[in-house]
């Protein structure tokens, strides 16, 4: 299998502030575009993280075969 990117952004904001998360575009080498869906996550820090280490194995279940 070639080698993979993942691509990835967090920004940790007060739960109260957020009125929207949309989708952020990439730019491809061959001058394709796509997209990354956004994800919220809110709680606390320990629940944060646990819900990010859950979402992380729910997507490379996506992938069972990397």
């Amino acid at each position: 299998m070639a080698n993979l990117t993942l691509v990835y952004g967090m920004r940790l904001l007060p739960a109260d502030e957020i009125a929207g998360v949309g989708e952020a575009p990439i730019e491809l080498k061959n001058g394709n575009t796509a997209r990354v869906t956004m994800h919220l996550l809110e709680g606390t820090r320990e629940q944060i993280e646990a819900q990010l280490r859950q979402s992380i194995d729910a997507f490379f279940d996506f992938f069972p075969e990397i």
